[in-house]
């Protein structure tokens, strides 16, 4: 196995909060005040911030502090909230900002936060990454960590300082320090060859998790991120397994008699929910993961499918015909109390409840159309992110602002895309073949 996803990689970091340049202590009343970039507005103009070189003592520390700053940087950019400042501008050096910055340096170049830090292993082998958030007309420091860890888990560190940085700006959980599975796709159009991928949500420690031998779909983590379950192809007979990334060991879920279709994990990681056909009609069904229990959930002659629960775990979103066209539906977790929440012209489908549990993201087809949207579990509020000849699949980043899902061309090439709330920041994920029906891990533990 690659040695970036074993336990070690996820294991616990030691944090300190460090002190202000004047030595003292950066409480957690002062965080909350000074500089912040209000998220409710429709569009916005993304905040300058300056990202310097994390300092080193040496050359070997210095490229790690270079390398931090640099993902650091690529993640707010990415975010669009933030516009990172181009280095050649910066009038102070990271050395001289071990003391203290000198702020006015920073407003010339019209920089509204400032991002400082070191990097420096330890005589136990140990790595420690430091930063600090400055305000800069606030003159003040909003906020800083040290963290410890091995050297080779300085990216994680750069996405935990991201967060922690999109956090203290925003109000709102960053999600930056999070993973991405989806179906990775070669060959030709009629003999795709589709395997198991995963790889952090900026792309990088990409690896495949299945060798191609079984085609592979909807891949779905579980809420602890070490497993993901998804429907394979074992000579021709669908099977739901589970599959533990740190282990690499997987399982099967079950034998069903029918066909069946996206699985998808309850909040409490114990259920796993799908659709099942049997005798032509296929429902909902949820199953115990530790009794294996099989508790049947819809009961209607129409086509029920793509479950996903609330947050909560207290309701269900699906798709069904049961209306004489496709649509979204709502209902308790036991089945009971089913509603239709989608109205507009055309077909809904893949409906996927945001981790905030406020929108749920979905898929519409409307003249020939494809479209991903949002709207409130009661059905209102509906609008369009974005379009195209093929889009689909949506599902949520860790804070409930971003969505990733796949366009498709009309050659037949699927890539995965980034979108936030506002529809305006629209982003190809770059990955190594052809790729589709992404899933967005939580934060990682």
């Amino acid at each position: 196995m690659n040695a970036l996803f074993r336990l070690g990689r996820y294991a616990a970091l030691t944090v300190l909060l460090v002190a202000t340049a004047a030595g003292t202590t950066a409480t957690k009343a002062s965080a909350q005040e000074g500089l912040r970039i209000d998220i409710t507005q429709g569009v916005m103009k993304p905040m300058p911030i300056a990202i310097t070189d994390m300092y080193g003592s040496n050359p070997n520390d210095q490229t790690v502090g270079a390398n931090v700053s640099r993902v650091v940087s690529a993640d707010l950019e990415r975010s669009g909230l933030f516009k990172p400042i181009d280095p050649k501008a910066f009038i102070q050096t990271p050395e001289s900002l071990r003391v203290q910055p000198r702020f006015g340096d920073w407003r010339v170049i019209n920089a509204q936060a400032l991002v400082s830090g070191s990097a420096e292993t330890q005589a136990d082998g140990r790595l420690r990454v430091e930063f600090r958030l400055w305000d800069i007309y606030g003159e003040q420091q909003m906020t800083g960590l040290a963290y410890f860890t091995q050297p080779e888990n300085w990216r994680r560190v750069a996405h935990i300082i991201a967060d922690a940085i999109y956090k203290r700006l925003t109000g709102e959980d960053g999600y930056f320090d999070s993973r991405i599975v989806y179906v990775a796709e070669s060959g030709p159009y009629d003999r795709r060859v589709k395997r198991l991928a995963i790889m952090d949500q900026d792309g990088e420690n990409h690896r495949y998790l299945t060798d191609g031998s079984y085609i592979v779909l909807t891949p779905r983590f579980s809420p602890s991120t070490q497993e993901i379950t998804y429907l394979s192809y074992y000579n021709n007979r669908p099977r739901v397994y589970l599959f533990n990334i740190d282990t690499g060991q997987q399982e099967v879920l079950g034998d069903f008699p029918g066909m069946t279709f996206a699985p998808r994990f309850a909040p409490d990681g114990n259920r796993v929910i799908m659709s099942m056909a049997q005798n032509g009609n296929t429902e909902i069904y949820s199953m115990d993961l530790r009794t294996r229990k099989v508790t049947r959930l819809t009961n209607n002659p129409a086509i029920d499918t793509s479950p996903s629960f609330s947050p909560d775990g207290s309701q269900i979103t699906f798709n069904s015909d049961r209306g004489g066209s496709q649509q979204i539906y709502t209902m308790n977790a036991d089945g009971s109390n089913v509603q239709r929440i989608s109205h507009g012209q055309g077909k809904y489908g893949t409906p996927v409840w945001s981790p905030r549990g406020d929108l749920i993201a979905f898929t519409r087809i409307s003249g020939g159309t494809f479209y991903i949207g949002v709207m409130r579990p009661d059905g209102s509020g509906e609008r369009m992110l974005t379009q195209g000849y093929l889009v689909e699949g949506p599902t949520w980043s860790p804070n409930g602002r971003v969505l990733s899902f796949f366009r498709e061309s009309n050659q037949g090439q699927p890539k995965l895309y980034t979108i936030d709330l506002t529809g305006t920041n629209e982003r190809q994920l770059m990955t190594p073949l052809d790729a589709s029906d992404p899933a967005w891990s939580p934060l990682i533990p």
